[in-house]
């Protein structure tokens, strides 16, 4: 009499030993290993989204802490010692949910505030004197040289979704969210930062703009009456990068045509958002300068 599980056990378990199983060995190195995931790939055992995902997954256990974090400098913080009016200036003009709260000098992290708390500050405090030693919240830091993979195990530990980095000093060098980790994994998240879903720009200041990095160059070139060539690119994304020579940071920018391209959101693998402005702006007389 032959048994079930016998049959069962002729079988692969998982989709590892359905791979192994159909390509013969099993892969010695990393390298091997993703060649053996674009390989079923190509033979449609996985798609694309599932193939980027797995990538992304090997590259978090390699990547360390100092390879996504957003530097110091380009940091949104508030003082211990600002006024209440000044915050909230901060907060409504990033649209952030947690700002680092810095001492004397901004490499000094004294605490975490979260945009939620001002708010209920603002709602219940009726004629209470601000101070916002009263709304700071316990600050996670993390040196440079923590692994990605550490990190986010120990983001859903704790609960917490923001960490300040250290240098070899203890002062603060960046910070780094649980959403920095995920978006090495998954792409890009909506966020704080993004707006209409539908619309690739949006019009921030009077010479400011966001152009999603996926905005075609026939319809940025239709936004905007220019001529920018897209017979070698089909997106702006693709037309910047070109033009850097390689994958940039945050922060990053470089002149095409009329255009100044500043990268405002990347991660490892692709360009998401570009600040763009126009070289060749000229305002009009009498016109606003806000927003």
């Amino acid at each position: 009499m032959t048994s079930d599980r016998s049959t069962e056990d002729t079988h692969p378990r998982n989709w590892f030993d359905r791979l192994t199983a159909l390509f013969g060995s099993e892969p010695q190195n990393r390298e091997q290993l993703i060649e053996l995931l674009k390989d079923a790939k190509q033979r449609a055992l996985l798609d694309t989204e599932a193939l980027s995902m797995i990538e992304g997954v090997l590259q978090v256990s390699e990547l360390r802490v100092r390879d996504i974090m957003i530097p110091r400098a380009e940091m949104v913080f508030v003082r211990r010692d600002d006024s209440l009016d000044r915050i909230l200036e901060v907060a409504v003009k990033s649209a952030h949910s947690r700002f680092p709260v810095t001492g004397d000098d901004k490499g000094e992290v004294v605490g975490v505030m979260l945009a939620k708390d001002l708010l209920t500050f603002c709602v219940e405090s009726g004629r209470r004197p601000f101070n916002i030693r009263d709304l700071l919240r316990p600050t996670v830091f993390v040196p440079e040289s923590k692994r990605l993979n550490v990190l986010l195990k120990e983001f859903r530990a704790s609960r917490n979704h923001m960490a300040i980095v250290v240098d070899e000093y203890g002062s603060a060098a960046g910070l780094v969210t649980i959403e920095d980790v995920l978006e090495q994994i998954v792409g890009e998240i909506e966020d704080e930062h993004d707006y209409d879903e539908g619309a690739e720009i949006f019009r921030r200041g009077q010479n400011e703009y966001s152009a999603k990095a996926r905005t075609p160059i026939d319809d940025f070139n239709g936004y905007f009456g220019s001529t920018l060539p897209d017979n070698e690119f089909d997106t702006i994304g693709g037309l910047v990068l070109n033009a850097l020579g390689h994958l940039p940071k945050r922060g990053e920018s470089v002149e095409v045509g009329p255009f100044r391209f500043t990268v405002m959101r990347a991660d490892s693998r692709r360009v998401h958002l570009l600040s763009v402005e126009r070289l060749d702006f000229q305002p009009e007389e009498g016109a606003e300068t806000g927003h």
